[in-house]
């Protein structure tokens, strides 16, 4: 765990666990190279600068990488955590001079075991942005684990489709990517599949009601890369579905960018 390319202290690590303001991103870096490193980095930047009003230098940013890296394993996962340790909850609005903290661990490269959601009423704050407030997106997650579920599907307020917790989700429909429309996290592996496809994919209102006549669903995450969706709530799917294997060498074909 480093600070800014050096080893972290508990004073700096005070307003992280205290304040908890700040942002991050995670990514599954094999041999040195990591998927959609480019898009990793320009969410940083974005939302360094919606938080804290600051350019990120994304370059310097790398370099804490490499250099968290260098005695770590061949596939690991890397969180990149931006914040301030000056700030505590009276000094919020101050300018502000954030960190990068760098912390890994090691990666499962086996094929992701099916998921089984529970679908929840929440929206996540600012849902554009990575934050860091995972409170409300934790406790309904462990509220779905505790039910014999594997992880929670949002719901918005008018019971549209959004997000999982720290995933996004897709549908197959007639053989194609459905994605739902609603104000979510824009995922760096969904993003690398949409460019890949080659044909149109599909944005729209989903709701509860409508899954019923999807063929397949599947997760999508940095660090598990596609993860078949057994079922939300009793709408249940198979999770061998063609499609789905297509997506995931679809995914494995997309070159990886040297940190």
């Amino acid at each position: 765990m480093e600070l800014n390319g050096s080893p972290a202290t508990i004073e700096q690590m005070k307003a992280l666990a205290l304040t908890n303001y700040g942002h991050f991103t995670s990514m599954l870096v094999q041999d040195g190279s990591v998927k959609g490193l480019s898009l990793h980095m320009q969410r940083l930047a974005r939302d360094c600068r919606q938080l804290f009003d600051v350019e990120l230098d994304t370059d310097r940013v790398r370099e804490f990488i490499r250099r968290a890296l260098a005695a770590s394993e061949p596939a690991t996962v890397v969180r990149v955590t931006v914040f301030d340790p000056a700030f505590d909850l009276g000094t919020i609005g101050s300018d502000a001079d954030p960190h990068v903290l760098v912390t890994t661990r090691p990666a499962s490269l086996a094929t992701p075991a099916p998921w089984r959601l529970q679908a929840a009423s929440y929206r996540r704050e600012i849902p554009a942005v990575k934050h860091v407030g995972l409170f409300g997106a934790l406790r309904r997650r462990r509220a779905a684990q505790r039910e014999g579920f594997d992880d929670v599907l949002f719901l918005n307020p008018d019971g549209t489709i959004s997000e999982i917790a720290t995933s996004n989700i897709g549908f197959i429909r007639d053989g194609r990517v459905v994605w739902p429309r609603a104000e979510w996290l824009q995922g760096i592996t969904m993003t690398l599949i949409n460019q890949a496809l080659d044909e149109p994919v599909a944005t729209e209102p989903l709701t509860l009601s409508d899954l019923s006549g999807m063929e397949a669903a599947f997760a999508t995450n940095a660090a598990t890369g596609i993860r078949p969706i057994a079922s939300v709530d009793s709408t249940e799917w198979p999770t061998d579905h063609k499609v789905l294997h297509e997506l995931r060498e679809l995914y494995a074909d997309i070159p990886s960018e040297a940190v």
